[in-house]
């Protein structure tokens, strides 16, 4: 199923028509008056938003994007409920922070890392009242402030949120400049190959002799004394993404040697 084609009871929402402000405008004044007609065009009006967000996670662990869907919708409704049109904020801005927490709550829930009822329920607290001092404050409340409102501690908070995260993938793109993508696992540094179990095991030395100089410096920082760009980048004074992009180019120069 394509995420832009996801049917909805027979309706393509590629199709559907997109709310302009003043509609919703108008369309939340006769929701406000208990018309339920209004609430169901108000949520067709906005089913491309809950899309937009949900391809973020579609390729996280093996979530099928028809329930990612119906997980969303359960967001844009209570977003619906509960948006205050007196604020001066646009209803997406609103809306979706609101799918996002759904959509998390299920790959928490359906991860396949057991975690104990426990720890999950103290986890959840922590997630609702974080919520409900977002509103109240008008910012993010710090571990503290959510350990007093539900009088448990910091530390068991934090193990709680920890042990419910969704495990990241290494090949999670964490940083884009233009062409160059920067990974998970760019940032982490590699204890194993080292030089004597990797280049010398592989005889590659001739192979990293046919590299440059900066690019020989690369391979030696990241290969041979495990560092991440961000550390090689730093020694040698140049960005990250340059680091990404040489270090890509001398592998491609090594692997072709050694063919």
């Amino acid at each position: 199923m394509a995420l832009n084609k996801v049917m909805i009871c027979g309706v393509n929402t590629a199709k559907l028509p997109l709310l302009s402000d003043e509609e919703k405008e108008a369309l939340f004044v006769r929701i406000g008056n208990g018309d339920m007609e209004a609430r169901e065009l108000f949520i067709k009006g906005n089913l491309r938003l809950v899309l937009s967000v949900i391809q973020r996670f579609y390729n996280v662990g093996r979530e099928n994007a028809d329930d990612l869907f119906q997980v969303g919708c359960i967001g844009l409704i209570k977003a619906i409920d509960n948006f205050d049109t007196t604020l001066n904020v646009k209803f997406s801005t609103y809306a979706v922070p609101m799918i996002l927490g759904e959509c998390r709550r299920y790959i928490r829930d359906n991860n396949s890392i057991r975690v104990s009822r426990s720890m999950r329920d103290i986890a959840y607290k922590a997630i609702y009242a974080k919520e409900m001092l977002v509103k109240k404050l008008d910012r993010e409340p710090t571990v503290e402030e959510i350990s007093n409102e539900i009088d448990i501690s910091e530390d068991m908070i934090v193990a709680a949120l920890d042990a419910i995260a969704t495990p990241m993938s290494l090949n999670e793109p964490v940083y884009q400049d233009g062409q160059d993508v920067l990974y998970l696992m760019d940032q982490i540094s590699d204890k194993k190959n080292r030089e004597d179990n990797w280049i010398e095991n592989l005889s590659l030395s001739e192979a990293v002799k046919k590299l440059d100089e900066r690019e020989h410096d690369i391979i030696r920082l990241r290969f041979f004394e495990g560092k991440t760009q961000t550390e090689v980048a730093e020694e040698i004074s140049i960005s990250q993404a340059q680091v990404s992009r040489l270090e890509k180019h001398a592998l491609k120069t090594m692997r072709n040697y050694l063919r």
